[in-house]
């Protein structure tokens, strides 16, 4: 299957926990994520402009955070217009934006983008609400999978 998101060629690196039971590989990740992103867990900024057909759009923090739970690595950030963060994920070689699809066939710069840290990204409320609302969802959709 082909995938939308940047970086899905080489997105293998296998989950270090096994906390969510079915969720492997970031293919995975995205595939039980894309049943779950919402307006919800859209960065409430963005929340006008969500709908089922741009699922990624204000996901990307929330999301990368959630994939180095699951994956390990580091989440970087692509600086925006307006001064915000675009964030995505490595681990080791393996870079991948689950998040990606919002922008289009807008080319980012994946390269030479500063680490970004969920203490910064959580301090807004609002924000950890999400992250944690996205969590809970994706456990709750991995625990019906295995019944």
């Amino acid at each position: 299957m082909d995938y939308k998101f940047w970086g899905w060629e080489q997105a293998n690196v296998t989950a270090v926990t096994d906390q969510y039971k079915g969720i492997v590989t970031p293919r995975d990740l995205y595939d039980a994520l894309s049943e779950i992103w919402c307006a919800d867990t859209c960065a409430p900024r963005m929340r006008q402009n969500w709908t089922p057909e741009n699922k990624t759009l204000g996901q990307c923090s929330i999301t990368a955070f959630l994939a180095q739970d699951i994956f390990g690595g580091v989440v970087y950030g692509i600086l925006r217009p307006g001064g915000n963060y675009h964030c995505y994920n490595a681990v080791g070689d393996c870079r991948f934006d689950l998040t990606s699809e919002q922008f289009g066939d807008e080319i980012l710069i994946y390269e030479g983008n500063p680490e970004q840290f969920r203490e910064v990204h959580f301090a807004k409320e609002e924000k950890q609400m999400r992250y944690e609302y996205l969590k809970k969802e994706l456990k709750r959709f991995c625990d019906r999978r295995d019944l």
